[in-house]
């Protein structure tokens, strides 16, 4: 991991947009820069990135992934710090991409991404442990509950950094949520292959969040937030929900 630098300074960071966030998602990309440009960073967004090979990967077919990782490579070597608003592909990239390289027996590669992945990280971590803060001058004035998602959880253990930036938020209301190591059932091609038990957790998981009386739910990837989200929605349950950079990018000016 980079070195710890304080806010102001003038750190090089590459957005890792991930696919599901550049398609479906792009105002958590707009948040996550004016955040970290806030806090002093110059951000860039290399127009080159594809996908980070994940899919292919969970569902079997690593090899294949094998020109992605080395596009990753190629794409995002050269910088100070990698961020991505997403615990899931982050931990791909840190948990898979050395897997994939050492099965293809490429030495350079694999010389490559031990260079690159230690500096891969998701955005509390990049945050917290590289910017040093906690306090990064957010405004929220909601009742929110937080749900870890499992990658963030267990592939990076990002352990309570995003709550530590949660609670230093102006305003906030944030109510712990019952079961909230429990996963939501969303899983990537988990939900499509098994959707009747994912749909089963993932009611579960909505049944928790209203039980808070929280406004808003708050995860640090779309993917499980969608998830969740749809049964609410479903439900007519009056909560929305918002990725963690969106409520850290708020301010007194600009709420989300």
């Amino acid at each position: 991991m980079s070195a710890p630098a304080r806010p102001g300074t003038d750190l090089r960071v590459a957005l890792f947009a991930t696919c599901f966030n550049d398609t479906m998602w792009p105002d958590t990309l707009k948040a996550t820069v004016r955040l970290l440009e806030r806090l002093g960073c110059t951000v860039e967004f290399p127009e080159a990135q594809t996908c980070c090979g994940q899919m292919l990967t969970n569902t079997g077919y690593g090899a294949k992934a094998l020109p992605l990782v080395r596009r990753f490579v190629d794409v995002f070597e050269g910088y100070d710090a990698v961020v991505a608003p997403s615990g899931s592909c982050v931990g791909s990239v840190r948990h898979q991409h050395r897997g994939i390289v050492e099965l293809a027996g490429d030495d350079r590669l694999a010389s490559r991404v031990e260079h690159t992945v230690p500096k891969v990280l998701e955005l509390s971590e990049l945050l917290v442990d590289v910017l040093g803060v906690t306090d990064v001058g957010a405004w929220f004035p909601h009742r929110v509950t937080y749900h870890p998602t499992c990658h963030s959880l267990r592939m990076l253990r990002v352990g309570d950094r995003p709550l530590q930036l949660l609670r230093a938020v102006r305003g906030i209301d944030l109510v712990e949520l019952p079961g909230a190591t429990e996963c939501c059932g969303f899983g990537g091609t988990f939900a499509m292959k098994n959707a009747d038990v994912s749909v089963a957790m993932g009611s579960d998981k909505a049944r928790a969040v209203v039980g808070t009386g929280a406004e808003v739910l708050v995860a640090g990837d779309n993917s499980c937030l969608a998830h969740i989200g749809g049964i609410l929605g479903r439900q007519r349950a009056g909560v929305r929900h918002l990725h963690l950079a969106e409520v850290l990018a708020s301010t007194e000016e600009d709420p989300a």
